[in-house]
């Protein structure tokens, strides 16, 4: 049989167009696998490095448990911000321009949070903050997000647990002046006890760094409050406790979350006897924990047999099946998308409860109460703000 030289043509033609689909489609196929890239911004080194090795611990041990997101591998791309306020902008700089990630995790620490927000805003990146709670980090933001509350609420959990629970009738404050964290939180707290109905018979000043005390717990002392708020890092706040008990004061102090730490009891020894601090709804002691709570803990437990976790590892770990929940609603690994995702998220499942992200980009949960009884921590449950 004769075939016509357009037969010929034709079947070329076919054949070829054939061919290129399956290359376009191998072309496709390929371009699928390429790695969605996640950055994680957290102080690894400097004055917060305890909170934010447990946290990466956190987002390395969610990652192990979910490598791949829409068909794609995850890679993890991680800077130490060293607790520094410039180094959390480069960092947040380098992981959007070197490294060309879609979305980044961090930070531990409001200052750096707000460092850091700022450049990813300004590149259209979300983020998504471990344990900044300061207010002004998501504070006008697109693309800035956090998987913890805020600290008007949680300085209004500590003065309705410290008014209403403990019947303190007199307060006082004790601040780092240099950062943010502490400040605010020291407002809130000192506006909600007052609003309770209680008395601040003192508001005083420390800088970070700071290692002997004694002049302002001596004034402390004498103004004889009840109980001392003093929203610390650990390092800081361990030293405080100390010199407290050996100048003998008869005072309570309370701390936020920033003072939880799985080493407070070692370092603070049995000064921290009767402490209390605010945290967030997690504890690996704690009862009645949830299905996701109990996930967490167990694989915390055989990822790290040798190392205690708290709610920072368990914050680090939400960050990262947050994002992951965003993309894969948004079936999409573009920042844009993965933005308006976490905008939408509504009671997804986390190891420290149900979470959802509000009209200010700030999770919604409980208020956890830790309290330190014959050296041990000790889960005391929930309080909610008045």
């Amino acid at each position: 049989m004769k075939i016509g030289k357009l037969s010929v043509v034709l079947m070329t033609l076919a054949l070829f167009m054939g061919v290129n689909s399956v290359q376009a489609a191998t072309d496709t196929a390929a371009g699928s696998k390429e790695p969605i890239k996640i950055g994680v911004y957290l102080p690894l080194t400097g004055q917060n490095a305890f909170g934010g090795q447990l946290e990466l611990e956190g987002v390395r041990l969610a990652h192990q448990e979910m490598p791949e997101v829409l068909g794609r591998p995850v890679e993890l791309v991680v800077v130490d911000n060293k607790s520094d306020k410039v180094e959390a902008a480069n960092a947040v700089k380098r992981l959007i321009e070197r490294d060309k990630v879609c979305a980044f995790i961090g930070t531990y620490g409001s200052s750096l949070a707000m460092a850091g927000a700022e450049i990813g805003e300004k590149a259209a990146v979300p983020g998504v903050g471990t344990s900044c709670t300061n207010p002004l980090v998501t504070q006008g933001k697109k693309y800035y997000f956090r998987a913890c509350f805020i600290d008007p609420y949680q300085g209004l959990a500590a003065a309705t647990y410290a008014k209403e629970n403990l019947g303190m009738k007199k307060a006082a404050v004790l601040m780092d002046m240099t950062n943010d964290y502490a400040v605010g939180l020291s407002s809130f707290f000192t506006r909600a006890f007052k609003k309770l109905g209680g008395e601040v018979v003192a508001n005083l000043k420390y800088s970070s760094g700071d290692q002997d005390f004694t002049a302002q717990l001596t004034e402390l002392i004498a103004k004889n409050p009840d109980i001392v708020f003093m929203p610390a890092y650990f390092a800081e706040g361990a030293i405080i406790m100390k010199q407290a008990k050996e100048l003998g004061a008869k005072f309570r102090l309370m701390g936020a979350d920033a003072m939880d730490n799985p080493d407070t009891v070692k370092l603070g020894g049995n000064a921290v006897e009767g402490f209390m601090h605010t945290t967030f709804p997690y504890d690996p002691q704690m009862p009645n924990m949830s299905a996701e709570a109990k996930r967490f803990t167990e694989a915390w437990k055989k990822a790290y047999p040798n190392k205690d976790t708290n709610v920072n590892g368990a914050l680090g770990y939400n960050c990262y099946f947050l994002i992951l929940d965003a993309i894969k609603r948004a079936n999409s690994a573009e920042p844009k998308a993965i933005a308006k995702a976490l905008a939408e998220t509504v009671e997804l499942p986390t190891a420290l409860g149900k979470l959802s992200i509000n009209e200010t980009h700030d999770a919604e949960m409980p208020v956890g109460i830790i309290e330190y009884k014959d050296g041990k921590r000790v889960y005391v449950g929930e309080v909610t703000p008045k």
